[in-house]
Order: structure tokens, then sequence, then C-alpha cells
């Protein structure tokens, strides 16, 4: 493992956490097989906590490390498709695109094969080790499960127009937390990966790379203007780069939660079925066992931005006997399930940011709610303090981690909000302030049933 850590974790980095060296692993659209599944299995048992996190970017987070991962076990995983083959790009964030990819019944086109190019060409190109280790990309094929509303720095969504499919390239631009904006840029699917390595090019024009601070390309835009910006990156094409005023936007339909469950693929006869991670986390044990179901029935495991996973290409046929060895595992397929949209940040025990013990919190509510019958899924949202980097859109209750002290002592507690499309606060409206964990499950309870979620 390198020596020194970076900004963002990576896999050749070491990260120094409270509860150990954090090794993050970037997986380009969320997409792994049953061989890659147990090699991960394997190091976060022996080197790790015996557990891995799905963070919101389908990347793999093995937490509690204090045996070396060496190089021997490095190169094992580049061998097998995990961990760049450019240890220098390893920590530019992982390429967003739905999980569903090429097997969604109503999607416009499969977008697969961009994230393989755009990894590939970052792979292949050392100079683009300076790019910011948030410069973000988003692919979305316009089927059920969108990843549209992703905060992404560039973000390319399906279209159909007169019976052809194109992207609408859309820009991070203008205040933080604000989804990405549409240029009205209509762009030939094959233009996608040169439009990237102009948009990258024109941002590394204008950084300083020795900066290890270096700029968002939402910063840089509103520096420059995203006019500006954009000339200059025609000025490195051989195509023109086309507005249309008149051709549809993206179609942004709620499909929360469309992932969990079983659910037809567009292969005929084949079905995948949504896994319900509590707050993201996937013992080493459940992963072995998800990894022998994968390779039974030649499946595939994706990933999701939701912190769940898809068990891909069952035959109808196999369905319930996959079903009972999901639950054998211990793992939940129910969207009503109070686990399905839970989320938690990395909490104080991963993150000096946070004021709380948010994952620990937030399995405790769980198991208290656990008896509680659901009509739909809810999500809840604990977030440590105000970057609320586990989840950036408004949750159905988002619980904001606050200190308070009493009696010379530090006292843990949450400020309550509910989901409301009218208040320009991020989290919604406020209902309670300084709540402590203690009681706070009893409030949840209460909200649940009172406001009928």
């Amino acid at each position: 493992m390198v020596s020194g850590f970076a900004t963002c974790p990576g896999l050749f980095y070491a990260t120094p956490a409270e509860d150990g060296i954090l090794s993050r692993m970037r997986i380009p659209g969320g997409m792994i097989n049953s061989e890659q599944c147990r090699a991960i299995a394997e190091i976060a048992e022996l080197h790790g906590g015996g557990y891995v996190d799905v963070t919101n970017r389908a990347n793999l987070q093995i937490r509690e490390i204090r045996t070396l991962i060496d190089s021997k076990v490095l190169n094992r995983l580049q061998n097998i498709g995990l961990g760049c083959c450019n240890t220098d790009v390893d920590q530019i964030r992982n390429i967003m695109t739905s999980p569903t990819a090429g097997i969604d019944s109503q999607e416009l086109i499969d977008t697969r094969p961009f994230v393989q190019a755009w990894d590939n060409y970052l792979a292949t190109h050392p100079a683009l080790s300076a790019l910011s280790a948030k410069f973000s990309v988003c692919f979305d094929g316009g089927g059920i499960v969108q990843v549209c509303d992703r905060l992404n720095d560039i973000l390319f969504a399906a279209v159909l127009v007169d019976g052809d499919v194109y992207f609408r390239l859309h820009l991070s631009v203008g205040a933080k937390g604000q989804p990405p904006s549409d240029t009205k840029i209509l762009l030939l699917p094959n233009d996608c990966l040169p439009i990237l390595a102009a948009l990258a090019d024109v941002y590394l024009n204008h950084s300083d790379i020795n900066n290890q601070r270096r700029l968002r390309l939402r910063d840089l835009l509103n520096t420059l203007g995203c006019e500006n910006y954009l000339q200059q990156v025609q000025q490195r094409l051989t195509f023109p780069l086309n507005r249309s005023e008149t051709c549809p936007t993206a179609q942004r339909i709620d499909t929360k939660y469309q992932h969990i469950g079983i659910h037809p693929q567009r292969q005929k006869g084949l079905f995948y079925i949504g896994v319900v991670l509590p707050l993201g986390r996937i013992e080493s044990r459940q992963m072995q066992g998800l990894a022998d179901l994968a390779a039974k029935y030649g499946s595939e495991i994706r990933l999701t931005p939701w912190q769940n996973l898809l068990l891909t290409d069952i035959p109808q046929q196999k369905l319930i006997d996959v079903q009972n060895e999901i639950t054998i595992l211990g793992l939940n397929t129910s969207a009503t399930n109070i686990k399905s949209g839970l989320v938690a940040c990395s909490g104080n025990k991963g993150c000096a940011a946070s004021a709380t013990d948010t994952k620990s919190h937030a399995l405790a509510l769980a198991k208290y709610l656990e008896s509680l019958t659901l009509e739909h899924p809810i999500n809840i949202h604990f977030t440590g303090c105000q970057k609320s980097c586990a989840q950036h859109s408004q949750s159905d209750i988002t619980l904001l981690g606050v200190n308070f002290e009493v009696d010379n002592q530090t006292v843990e507690a949450y400020h309550v909000y509910l989901s409301d499309s009218n208040s320009s606060y991020k989290f919604g409206r406020q209902l309670y302030q300084y709540v402590t964990f203690p009681e706070l499950p009893a409030l949840i309870e209460k909200i649940i049933k009172m406001y009928k979620i």
C-alpha cells in the first residue's frame, strides 16, 4: 500500500480513520463478477473488519484495516479487473450509471460501453491524474431506474429525438448542492468520449496541478463562465456543439426503490433481484454467499448509488430458490423493510467532522422500528454534519447530528427535519432540535404514524 494518503481514499492510498485504515475500490458502473466479489470478501475478512460498505457512488470501502494489504494482493486485484492499471488516477471519483444498464426494459441506450470507454481513457492518459479527485461523470440511459438526479460534475442524459437516441449534456454550475444544469447541447452517442476529453483538457489548462486542493469543476465553471468554458471545449473538437431548445429533456421519474425486490429484465425469461443492505454494509460471509449465487446462475452483482445491490440474470424458475438463499444469508429483498431507505454517513467512528455515531444509531433505530408495518418505503437519513455526504437530496426524514454540553460533558443529539419542497433549506422543514438518541426512536415512530409518511 502506498504510504501517505490522498484527499480522497483509494485502493492504493492509505487513508487513516478513527476505526483504522480505510481503503476504497472504484467499481466503474458498480458492476462486479463472482470472482471479484470473492476477492473483496477475502480481503475484508483477512485485513479489515470483516465487512464491506457500499457507498453512494457504488464504490466499495473496506474499513478497520490493521493488517497491511501488500503489493501481491493489490496486483491480484488489478489482474482480475479491480483496481485501475494506472494507480495515479485511482483517486478520481467513480463513474456512475444506472445499476440496471443493459437490462432495463425501458432504457433508451445501454450506457455500460460509455462507462468502460471513459474508464479506459482515464487509465491510458497519465496527465488526467491531475484532475480533481472529485471530478465526477455520470451516464443515464433513460430507463426505469435513473441516476440523472445524482450530483455529478458532468451528466450525459439519454433522450429520444425523432426515433434516434442522443445525449443531453448537463454541467455542474451555480450553487453547491444543485444538480447539474442542462446546457441544451445535444450529442450523438459517439461524441461523448471526445467531449469528456475536451472538458477535462480545458479543466487542466486552468488548474494549478501543484495544488493538492484543486478546484472543483463547478467552481471553475462559475469562475470562467459556462459559455466561455464551452467555447474553449469547442476549439478542441472536430464537430460543432449544437444546441436544441425544442428537443425533449431527459424525463426524471420518481423511481425511488424501484430497484429493490424482483423485477423483469429486458432479456426474456430473466429477472434481477434488488437486495437491501442495512446502511450499505455487507458482511464478508454474505458477500461470499452472493458470489456463490452469482457463479451458480451466471449472474452479475451490481452495486447501486442507494447503497444496495442487484443480483442479475436470474431465470424465472429459479427466483424462489435464489430469494430463499438470500434470506438464509440474513439479507432482505423488500422495499418496505425499514432498512431499505435508511442511509447514514460514516459517523464519528470514521469521520472527524461528524458530531454523532450515525451508523450505530441508525442500526439501533432500525431494530426499534423493525416490527412497524410500512405501506411504502421511507427514506431516513442520518448525517453527522451539514455536509450531508451520504445523501445530497432531501429525504423523508433527516436527522442532523449535533452536540451540546451538559455538566461539562458533550452530549450527542439530533435536529429532526421533514421533507418539504417549499423549504429553501436543503434538509427541509425543522420539527425538533437537540433530541438525544435515547429519545429519538420513539419520536421517529410517532412521526411516521402521525404524518403517514
